[in-house]
């Protein structure tokens, strides 16, 4: 008979699948940051005899389970093992499910104590330990080695039938993967190129940039060659990441499309959705006293967890039917769900951002795994914004009349400290060489302030005040971080009482990515816009050995015919006399070839003057606009003019909803007018950003206007030609498109015109 393969778990986690009971409690509680988190544990380990050893590596074993963590703390001399939990507010306030957690791990580390060192018996601490006060709040117990090791052994056999199905589910799981076929007769040209190199890089253990062009099926093109590599590599996830609900979709039909071909695959995927998209009831708290998904949420996951994994696709609405089947809260069954799933569809944040899910897994539960970054041209900025925080100086005022009484020492220093700052500013936007000194030490006095009194009070502030104090918290975090990857910039309105917005402005997200890359096995970002690859290698901070791959377009240049028109400058101070010339050339190309055509435009206020030009000159022309703060049923009617055989001109802004990510093949859309070169808007905060690149990267003028600008132009252009059989054109409005820093930077499958004549398309 066949040795069971041995299953290797988390104390932690663990912990968490046998003991964890009652009520799901998100009641904000003040939690210790990561750094005052280490630096409680080292208090109390500073506190303590010689003998004392801080983070105990320790292993054990029941039958063909394996548990692994680390002790906080063990004092060989007085034969004693800590859990230390650092927290904020009177220790009285823990609620008992999360003590009973608590206990559970320390136990669990008596054991493994015991069982390394032969003691008879340990004394089990859990030390609690206030940030605030500095003071420790010690519950021991003395344990034999026979009754630690009996409920060390009843943890596992609780575990043990969920762990021979997760061990046999990984056996089928790889054994069908290994065997697992492309679902297509054939590659599409370029995809098997994709692919190869896909699998290489995993293989070789590589981080890999992949320009492929729109149409060639990138999506599939990666996760199956991921999927291939994931016996071999013996990798535990994949997760498949973008920036837009779309992506998601993509990647849950290429996994539809490869259950197709393989119906008996035992591929069990799931797919992540923010909290607000999916909680049932968003009146309501939550913890037990307030939503009723809340209340006995532990006692009755075990069961929904049962139902969710026989599951083969945890989408969205199979999700939120397992989780109203068992009456749990489907945006927390999903975060459990994730653990026990081998392909994770979900946002960018979810393992780029401070606080990750995935990444948090990954590191506690040391997984292997491979991220696919779909469009990964948005992750620069969907980074940026991740270690970005501005504290508004009107919302503090407001947050600050509403403060109970104990508050207004900090508070009053805060504000002067605010005030200090926003005297000193001689022009309405400044950059300041480093956070002031005064203001930092006020800040953190406030917000460790608010932070007790929550502590003891946790309904003492309203929501409002609740905001700024998370906004703050926030601040305060990536200001412990601060760096030449960031700016500290000041903003001040003029009024009846001075306002200045700060802000921790994060230019080069690469230090905060760099660790995110390094956890995995490989990590693919794919887009049909990389290029050039060293400005996103250095903004992203991209490991020195990533490969690099372009992917030849499978489209001729006859399919796209490409209009550089010189005559019309989209120059801001153009723009009135370019009105009338752009809304006769959309006309005259329209008369032309009737169809469906989309024209972007760098501003709403520069759409609205065009597409207002147009209607009275062109009345016969139907057309259709995008609006400011578009609903997503909006959206999806604007969409819905572009029907086969159907002629008019939608109006859009170029980098929004309708400029990358929409697929309208065939006649669906004919062709492109794009007036503007999408450079960033000329303004104080930009040109300080262009000085920082500068003097990071040495091209600030490119990696700041330039780069994201055209690239922005190719995302809008490649809507017009999505397959081999589509035929379009595309019209570049701007004098400026000649230039060669510029056409070096379009596909190098476009033909270029290098002679026209002014204003000719």
């Amino acid at each position: 008979m066949d040795t069971p393969a041995r299953y290797t778990i988390a104390v932690r986690s663990l912990c968490e699948f046998t003991a964890k009971q009652g009520d799901l409690d998100l009641r904000f509680t003040p939690a210790p940051s990561a750094q005052e988190g280490v630096a409680g544990h080292q208090t109390v380990a500073s506190r303590r005899g010689s003998g004392y050893r801080s983070e105990v590596s320790l292993s054990g074993q029941h039958r063909h389970l394996a548990v692994r963590g680390r002790a906080d703390g063990f004092d060989a001399g007085r034969c004693r093992v800590e859990e230390i939990k650092t927290h904020k507010g009177e220790a009285d306030r823990i609620p008992d499910n999360h003590r009973q957690l608590h206990w559970a791990q320390a136990k669990v580390y008596g054991w493994l104590l015991c069982q390394q060192f032969e003691l008879p018996q340990i004394t089990v601490a859990l030390v609690y330990f206030e940030i605030g006060k500095q003071r420790e709040t010690v519950l021991e117990q003395v344990c034999s080695a026979d009754e630690l090791r009996g409920f060390f052994e009843s943890l596992c056999e609780r575990f043990m039938d969920w762990v021979d199905r997760e061990i046999g589910h990984r056996v089928q799981r790889d054994a069908a993967l290994a065997a697992l076929r492309f679902p297509h007769a054939e590659f599409r040209a370029g995809q098997r190129t994709l692919a190869e190199s896909t699998f290489k890089a995993a293989r070789l253990g590589r981080c890999l940039m992949a320009q492929a062009p729109t149409g060639i099926g990138k999506t599939i093109g990666t996760i199956f060659p991921l999927l291939k590599a994931c016996p071999p590599q013996e990798l535990d996830k994949v997760f498949f990441l973008t920036a837009k609900s779309s992506g998601r979709a993509l990647a849950l039909e290429a996994v539809d499309t490869l259950r197709a071909a393989e119906p008996a695959m035992p591929l069990r995927v799931i797919e992540l959705c923010a909290r607000d998209k999916v909680c049932e009831h968003p009146d309501k708290a939550c913890h037990g006293e307030s939503c009723p998904l809340a209340q006995g949420f532990y006692d009755r996951l075990p069961a929904a967890r049962e139902a969710a994994v026989q599951q083969p696709v945890l989408s969205r609405e199979v999700l939120r039917e397992v989780a109203a089947a068992h009456q749990v809260c489907p945006y927390y069954l999903s975060q459990e769900m994730t653990r026990w799933s081998d392909v994770v569809v979900g946002d960018y944040n979810y393992f780029f951002d401070s606080a990750a899910l995935l990444h948090g897994l990954t590191q506690l539960n040391q997984w292997r795994v491979a991220v696919l970054v779909d469009e990964a041209h948005n992750l620069l900025e969907r980074a940026r914004a991740m270690y970005t925080a501005e504290l508004a100086q009107d919302d503090f005022r407001a947050m600050r009349r509403t403060a109970p009484a104990s508050l207004k020492k900090p508070l009053d220093r805060l504000n002067r400290a605010w005030n200090a700052v926003g005297k000193t500013q001689t022009e309405p936007y400044e950059v300041l060489p480093e956070v002031p000194p005064t203001f930092l030490a006020a800040l953190q006095d406030a917000t460790a302030s608010i932070t007790e009194l929550l502590a003891d009070q946790p309904a003492a502030l309203d929501a409002e005040a609740m905001r700024f104090y998370f906004d703050a918290l926030h601040f305060s975090h990536l200001l412990e971080s601060f760096g030449t990857h960031s700016l500290f910039d000041v903003s001040v309105a003029s009024g009846a009482k001075r306002n200045a917005r700060l802000c921790v402005r994060n230019v080069v997200p690469a230090p905060f990515l760099k660790p995110r890359f390094e956890a995995t096995r490989t990590t693919v970002l794919f887009s049909a816009t990389l290029s050039p690859q060293h400005f996103y290698a250095d903004t992203l901070g991209l490991p020195e050995d990533t490969a690099w791959i372009d992917v030849e377009a499978p489209f001729s240049a006859e399919q796209l015919q490409v209009n550089l028109v010189r005559g019309i400058s989209t120059r801001y101070q153009h723009r009135r006399e370019s009105v009338v010339p752009i809304a006769d050339l959309i006309a005259a190309q329209y008369t032309a070839r009737p169809g469906n055509y989309l024209a972007f435009f760098s501003s709403f206020e520069y759409l609205e003057q065009v597409a207002l030009e147009f209607e009275l000159a062109h009345p016969s022309v139907p057309m259709w606009a995008q609006s400011r703060r578009m609903s997503e049923p909006e959206r999806d009617a604007f969409l819905a003019r572009f029907v086969e055989g159907g002629q008019g001109i939608g109006f859009a802004v170029l980098g929004g909803a309708f400029a990358e990510g929409i697929d309208l093949p065939g006649d669906l859309l004919i062709g492109a007018f794009i007036a503007t070169l999408g450079l960033p808007q000329f303004n104080r905060v930009n040109e300080e950003m262009r000085r920082r690149m500068d003097e990071t990267f040495g091209e600030g003028y490119d990696y700041t206007y330039l780069f994201p600008g055209i690239r922005k132009v190719v995302q809008a252009a490649g809507r017009v030609i999505r397959t081999i059989s589509d035929r379009g054109s595309v019209h570049l409005i701007d004098d400026r498109f000649a230039r060669p820093e510029v056409m070096r930077l379009l596909p190098a499958w476009w033909q270029l015109p290098q002679r026209r004549s002014a204003g000719s398309h």
